[in-house]
């Protein structure tokens, strides 16, 4: 409480009921959810959109490892969370306790740390260690495991301030970003890229107008599709274009093509600025082909944005149609897109979803999109231009879209709401529907239904042909009926003219919402400048 936390996403068990019992006499909500994985994606979500640490509280061994994936999910989202885990007493560890499992060694792999609390007189200053781990540098998830005994055993009190969870900032040199100004004055196609925590930053908007005035485009990266996220239009062909890279917390690997031509122009400059030095290390070995275009700097990218925005002030350095030309491009939308209309029959096409979806969320100037992976997702992304978002992230992973609206309604109390899943990525969390109900946050879910797995249909359809595209149907399941037997709000939109209707039906209702619309099968979008 002290740190600011002001939930704990948990799903209780054994060895973590003494926190519940303390979190009666203290303001700290416990938010219980259906599934352990859904608790790390509402804390995601939590920490995305308010730059504070998302707390979760699970219990020991099998509810600790069902958190796994979803850690691995904001690891990759750069989201800061913490992840308290109950665990086995440590007086009991190696003589076959209930759930003994190596916890810390098990959340390594996607975590920026993880350990066993070992002594009750240190309690403050672990917590407090792990909360400042997850924001400082590049932030992510850090896990730690309070052993049961531990937990029970007396200790001294320890004051804790929240200014100790103030995040440690890695200054770059002057002399750094002086180099790095002069090299974005000299080149004549520059792009500053940058990866999933710093677009989120206040440090990026602040950044953009001047960057803009100085003629230099800058651009957030936080899809899988990467150089082909259909949200970014015809990127893909500036970037090849580029003759020098800033980047600026991204890091240069499958998201950028490791580099490789012709996604990079193999002639182009590269500077990035990390504090980490694995992601330094990554692009290092990715450019060893062309070591002397590549520089590597250790520092906050967030520091240097600020830097570079008191350095590149004045007339613009750079032609000012190269950043008219990214801006179009990344904007560009097919215009014969705007003319798509099905009938029904096997389903609407996914675009005609999307329009009518940022019709609605763009009525108010308070509204988060979130949006799942899967086809469904890309289009959903492509055609929604809302500028406050949350995806499933450079994971890939898909089944964060009804957790993350919790989330996402609990950072938010007021915004407009609106999360987009497919049907096969609906069935990872729909229980917390049930979540969503009991604690009275509503939102707006919409389900494409193709009665497939989509994303992997597709690639079947490409690589094996028609005849061998199998294994990947589903049933046209009534997913409206099952979020309405969980209490919420529920409709079947067979005409897509009827979904304006629908959405604000269910806005109206106060309810967590479901809207279940029949799709065509159709590949995500791939958006081309040049035909």
């Amino acid at each position: 409480e002290s740190l600011g936390t002001r939930y704990l996403f948990s799903l209780s068990g054994n060895q973590i009921l003494p926190i519940y019992d303390a979190c009666v006499d203290s303001k700290i909500d416990l938010i219980h959810v259906r599934h352990e994985a859904a608790a790390v994606h509402m804390a995601d979500a939590w920490g995305r959109l308010t730059g504070s640490p998302g707390v979760v509280l699970l219990s020991a061994g099998p509810g600790h490892a069902n958190a796994l994936s979803a850690m691995y999910v904001a690891m990759m989202a750069e989201s800061p969370i913490v992840v308290i885990s109950g665990h086995a007493p440590l007086k009991e560890v190696g003589h076959g306790p209930f759930q003994e499992l190596a916890q810390a060694q098990m959340s390594a792999p996607v975590a920026k740390a993880a350990w066993v609390i070992r002594d009750p007189d240190n309690m403050s200053s672990e917590v407090t260690k792990a909360f400042r781990l997850s924001c400082t540098g590049r932030p992510g998830p850090v896990q730690i495991s309070i052993p049961f005994d531990i937990l029970q055993a007396e200790s001294v009190a320890h004051e804790i301030q929240a200014s100790d969870s103030m995040t440690a900032c890695i200054h770059v040199s002057a002399n750094s970003i002086d180099g790095v100004a002069a090299g974005l004055r000299k080149a004549s196609r520059p792009l500053v890229l940058t990866g999933p925590w710093v677009m989120r930053s206040d440090a990026y908007q602040n950044a953009l107008p001047t960057l803009h005035d100085a003629g230099i485009p800058m651009v957030g990266m936080e899809s899988p599709r990467g150089v082909l996220d259909p949200s970014r239009g015809g990127f893909l062909e500036i970037l090849e274009d580029a003759d020098f890279l800033l980047l600026l917390g991204m890091k240069l690997e499958f998201t950028l093509r490791s580099g490789k031509a012709p996604f990079i122009n193999p002639s182009a400059r590269v500077i990035q600025i990390d504090p980490d030095p694995l992601v330094r290390s990554v692009a290092e070995r990715n450019m060893r082909d062309r070591p002397h275009l590549l520089e590597t700097i250790e520092g906050d990218p967030l520091h240097a944005l600020e830097l570079l925005s008191r350095t590149l002030t004045g007339p613009p350095h750079v032609s000012p149609e190269w950043a008219e030309q990214t801006a179009e491009a990344t904007t560009f939308r097919p215009p014969e897109w705007k003319d798509i209309r099905t009938t029904g029959g096997d389903g609407y096409h996914p675009v005609e979803i999307g329009i009518a979806i940022d019709r609605f969320i763009s009525a108010t100037d308070d509204h988060v999109f979130i949006s799942d992976g899967g086809e469904f997702g890309q289009w959903m992304q492509a055609c929604i231009g809302t500028p406050t978002r949350v995806i499933n992230g450079p994971s890939g992973a898909i089944g964060i879209a009804i957790p993350f609206a919790l989330g996402a309604r609990l950072a938010r109390p007021s915004s407009r709401i609106v999360t987009c899943t497919g049907d096969g990525a609906f069935g990872f969390h729909p229980f917390e529907f049930d979540t969503a109900v009991r604690y009275q946050l509503p939102f707006i879910a919409v389900i494409g239904n193709d009665a497939c797995w989509n994303a992997e249909y597709q690639i079947q359809l490409r690589d094996y042909g028609a005849q061998r595209a199998k294994g990947c149907e589903l049933l046209p399941t009534r997913y409206h009926d099952v979020a309405r037997a969980l209490g919420a709000w529920g409709a079947h939109v067979t005409n897509v003219a009827e979904l304006a209707d629908a959405l604000n039906s269910a806005e109206q209702s106060g309810l967590p919402a479901c809207i279940n619309v029949p799709i065509r099968k159709e590949p995500a979008p791939i958006v081309k400048l040049k035909t």
